[in-house]
C-alpha cells in the first residue's frame, strides 16, 4: 500500500468514525513546494458544506485525531482556509526501497482491474501495403495501453482485425497480377483504385520469376490468385514490421474469415429475429435511431452488396461471444462519426453504451529542420514503419509517440528524436538509467536494513516519493489508457535522480551506513526506470 492510499484510508475511517460520513475517494496530492509538507488534501474544504462548518474548523478537528492515530506521520499542519498538509516520517518514506527491491520486475503491477476482461483491437490497416506514420502511432499507443492494463490486473487480449474482404482485394490481386505482366513486357494497366507503391510491384516481379509466365494467357482463377499471393506477401510484412516495433498481437481475425464461418449471416438473422431492422427501397435498414445515431444505417444494399458496417458487426459480437466484457478500440481520425454508429448498432443487440470504447488517433506530422517530411526520400511515397525504425531507432519512435495525447495532432521531430544529447527526453531518461548503473557497478555491494534512518535530504524524499507513487500512476494511465502519463512520470524520474546524482556524495567511505542506504535508493530508482521503460517498450540501458 502507498503513502497516498494509507493517508486516503486512515482519513476515510476518522471520518466515519467522527461524523458518520463514509467517502469513497479522498483527495491526495503531493505539494510541488515540499515547504507545505509531503502531502496534502482538500477533503475539508469539499465537507463544509455538508457538515455546515467552516473548512479550517473541521480540518483543525481532524488534524488532532489524525495525529494520533497514525505512526507513520510526524506532523499534521492546517494551512490557508482548510488544507491538511502531512509530514510522513522519514523512515516510513524510506521503507519504499525494500518494498521496491523485494518486487523486482513486478513492481508496479497491480491489481485495480480485478480481471475484468478487455479485447483490444488496434492498426487494423487493409493488407494492401507498407504501414506507415499514422499506423505507427496508433501501434504503439494500442501495444503500451495493453502492457498497463496487463500491469494492472486486466484480462486482456490484443487483436489485429484484417480488412481482406471486398474491393480492396480484388484491386490488390489485379494490381498485382498487372506488375506480373509488365514484366514480361506486357502492357496491362494497374486499375484506376488499385496499388501503385513500390512493394506491389516487387511481389509481381517475384512471382514472375518463381513462376514464369504461366499466368500470361491463362484467366481462369487469376485475380483469386493473385490476390491471395500479394495478400499472404503484404500480411507477412506488417506482422513482421509490428514484431520490430515491439507492437506483438494475440489474436489476428480475418473479415473474409467472418463471411466464410457464417458469422456474418448470423448477425444479420439475429437482428431479424431481434426486429431491429426493416426493409425499405430494396435495402435492409438498420434501426440505430431507436439507439441514438443520427440515421438509420443500411446493412444491405438494394443491390445485394453488404456493406462494411455489417461485418464489423459481426466482428463485435463475435467479441463479446468469447467473452470479452468491454471492447476497446483505436480508430484512425477518419473514423470519428462512425463510433456513434457502431455503439448505436451494439446497444440494439442489448449491450450498454460504454461497453465499446474508443479512442481517436490524430495525425502525425514529421518534422526535419523546421520542415514537415511528407514523403519517404527512398520510395517518394509516405514515409514508413519500417524506414522510421531505420532512421529513427525503435526506443525513440515509440517514446515519442507516446509522449503526447492522441486525441491531438502531433510535430514528430526526427532532428529531436536522433539527438545523443540531455535535449532529447528519451536519451536523458534512458542515461539515468546508465548513470544508475554504473554508479552501482563501483559502489558497495547492497546490504538491506530493516530502517532507513539516512535517506533524508530534500532530493532524496523527492525520489522516495515518486517511487512510492509507481504503482499508483500504473493504474491510473491503465484505467484511463493514457500512456502519456508513464512518459510524464519517467521525465520526473530522471530528472530527480539526475539532480540527486548531482549534488550528493552517494558513496561516502566516512558514512558507510549511509552509503549503504544511498546504494539501495539508487538501486531502487534504476529497478523503477527499468520497469516504467518496459511498459512502454522501451530498452533501458546500462552503458551508453
Amino acid at each position: 500500500m502507498t503513502n497516498e492510499e494509507k493517508l486516503s484510508n486512515l482519513i476515510s475511517d476518522v471520518l466515519q468514525e467522527q461524523y458518520s460520513l463514509k467517502l469513497d475517494t479522498i483527495p491526495i496530492e503531493v505539494p510541488r513546494n515540499t515547504d507545505f509538507g509531503d502531502y496534502a488534501s482538500t477533503i475539508c474544504m469539499q465537507l463544509a458544506k455538508q457538515l455546515r462548518r467552516a473548512p479550517r474548523q473541521i480540518a483543525e478537528e481532524l488534524a488532532k485525531v489524525l495525529k494520533e492515530k497514525s505512526d507513520v506521520l510526524e506532523s499534521v499542519e492546517v494551512a490557508g482556509p482548510g488544507y491538511l498538509n502531512f509530514r510522513i516520517k522519514k523512515t516510513s518514506l524510506a521503507a519504499i526501497v525494500n518494498k521496491v527491491l523485494a518486487q523486482g520486475k513486478k513492481y508496479g503491477e497491480n491489481y485495480s482491474g480485478k480481471r475484468q476482461s478487455i479485447l483490444v483491437e488496434y492498426v487494423s490497416a487493409n493488407p494492401t501495403g507498407d504501414l506507415h506514420l499514422g499506423h505507427a502511432r496508433g501501434a504503439v499507443w494500442g501495444d503500451v495501453i495493453c502492457r498497463l492494463l496487463k500491469a494492472s490486473g486486466y484480462d486482456v487480449l490484443r487483436e489485429y482485425y484484417i480488412n481482406d474482404a471486398g474491393a480492396q482485394m480484388t484491386n490488390l490481386g489485379l494490381s498485382v497480377y498487372a506488375r506480373y505482366a509488365q514484366y514480361f513486357g506486357r502492357d496491362v494497366a494497374i486499375p484506376e483504385d488499385g496499388y501503385n507503391a513500390e512493394d506491389v510491384k516487387q511481389i509481381g516481379e517475384e512471382l514472375a520469376k518463381t513462376l514464369g509466365d504461366v499466368w500470361l494467357d491463362k484467366e481462369e482463377g487469376r485475380t483469386e490468385f493473385f490476390k491471395q499471393e500479394g495478400y499472404k506477401r503484404e500480411l507477412k510484412k506488417i506482422e513482421e514490421v509490428l514484431r520490430d516495433f515491439r507492437c506483438e498481437f494475440d489474436s489476428w481475425i480475418s473479415e473474409q474469415w467472418l463471411y466464410d464461418s457464417g458469422k456474418v449471416d448470423e448477425a444479420i438473422a439475429k437482428m431479424k429475429e431481434l426486429g431491429i431492422v426493416y426493409e425499405q427501397d430494396g435495402a435492409i435498414w438498420l434501426k440505430t435511431t431507436k439507439w441514438g445515431d443520427d440515421k438509420d444505417r443500411v446493412l444491405r444494399k438494394a443491390n445485394g452488396l453488404l456493406t462494411y458496417m455489417t461485418p464489423d458487426i459481426a466482428n463485435h459480437l463475435y467479441k463479446f461471444d468469447r467473452g470479452y466484457t468491454k471492447l476497446v478500440n483505436l480508430w484512425g481520425a477518419d473514423h470519428h462519426g462512425y463510433i456513434n454508429r457502431m455503439k448505436a448498432a451494439l446497444m440494439a443487440f442489448g449491450y450498454q453504451r460504454d461497453d465499446l470504447e474508443v479512442d481517436i488517433i490524430q495525425m502525425v506530422h514529421l518534422v526535419e529542420n523546421g520542415q514537415e517530411v511528407k514523403m519517404s526520400k527512398r520510395t517518394g511515397n509516405a514515409v514508413t514503419i519500417r524506414e522510421l525504425i531505420d532512421d529513427v531507432g525503435v526506443d525513440a519512435s515509440r517514446y515519442f509517440f507516446i509522449s503526447r495525447a492522441v486525441e491531438a495532432q502531433m510535430d514528430f521531430d526526427i532532428g529531436l528524436a536522433k539527438k545523443a544529447s540531455n535535449e532529447n527526453p528519451i536519451y536523458y531518461i534512458q542515461y539515468a538509467h546508465a548513470r544508475a548503473a554504473g554508479l552501482l557497478e563501483k559502489a558497495p555491494e547492497f546490504k538491506k536494513v530493516d530502517n532507513y534512518t539516512h535517506l533524508t535530504s530534500e532530493k532524496e524524499v523527492v525520489l522516495l516519493k515518486l517511487l512510492d507513487l509507481f504503482p499508483d500512476l500504473v493504474a491510473e494511465a491503465a484505467k484511463l489508457r493514457q500512456p502519456n502519463k508513464m512518459t510524464n512520470f519517467l521525465m520526473q524520474l530522471a530528472t530527480a535522480f539526475h539532480s540527486f546524482y548531482g549534488e550528493t556524495k552517494i558513496v561516502d567511505e566516512a558514512d558507510p551506513e549511509g552509503t549503504n542506504e544511498r546504494v539501495g535508493l539508487v538501486l531502487a530508482v534504476k529497478t523503477v526506470l527499468h520497469n516504467a521503460l518496459d511498459l512502454i517498450g522501451v530498452s533501458a540501458p546500462d552503458k551508453m
